[in-house]
């Protein structure tokens, strides 16, 4: 009753900018993953040596499990990228290593975005979870209405953190393409088609911001409705 309750009709564009955004990477990532890149680097090469045209001789290349499970571990020091992508030869797998290790150039040059969204994670995943229970609890318990309130300041966090990661995403993004091109492991139309792989990836974070920020001010919305009653 409740996720369907008052003002679900906020949350539409939401939903559909998130159906179009997995259609997009998706469709992107299939279709550049059938395009070898003339370099012939799979995306665990292709990462080696852009973190050592640069410097970074001690951030390790891992493969980890599941598809598109690709990330940089800041604490490790580790870019970590899935089967498809670390052994691949593809424009996708290459855009994805790329990215992957713009996250990690960002960590080493201290990139104020990705450090403050590196310090909002643990308050993020604690305002994500604990927020919307605090939420759902102080309306159906109309005494405990200020858990409502605190529920709602709690998940603001994680509303936050969701805005944050875009330009830290674009920034990964832009940082891969100059990488890529200056280290001439891509050129022409291969770098159009990492650009719109990386461009594919980047819309479902933007649609990530948007239903967040559309998901707090239903709840906003719902608080003020239940303190006029």
């Amino acid at each position: 009753m409740f996720v369907w309750g008052p003002y679900i009709y906020l949350l539409i564009p939401a939903i559909l900018l998130s159906l179009y955004a997995q259609f997009k990477i998706s469709s992107s990532y299939k279709r550049y993953s059938k395009i070898r890149s003339q370099s012939g680097l799979t995306g665990a090469q292709a990462a080696r040596a852009l973190l050592n045209s640069n410097g970074l001789y001690d951030v390790r290349v891992e493969r980890v499990g599941g598809r598109l499970t690709d990330h940089y571990d800041p604490g490790a020091r580790v870019v970590n990228l899935s089967e498809d992508v670390y052994q691949g030869n593809s424009l996708s797998s290459v855009a994805v290593a790329a990215h992957e290790t713009g996250h990690a150039l960002q960590h080493a040059s201290g990139y104020f975005p990705m450090q403050l969204r590196s310090s909002f994670v643990p308050i993020a995943n604690l305002g994500s979870g604990a927020g919307q229970i605090l939420i759902i609890a102080g309306l159906f318990i109309p005494s405990f209405s200020w858990l409502l309130e605190f529920g709602i300041l709690a998940f603001s966090f994680a509303v936050l953190f969701q805005i944050i990661t875009l330009p830290v995403e674009y920034n990964a993004s832009h940082r891969a393409l100059v990488l890529l091109e200056e280290g001439n492991l891509l050129g022409g139309e291969e770098l159009r088609g990492a650009r719109s792989v990386l461009n594919a990836a980047a819309l479902t974070y933007v649609a990530a911001a948007l239903a967040a920020v559309l998901t707090l001010a239903r709840f906003i919305l719902i608080a003020r409705g239940r303190s006029d009653d």
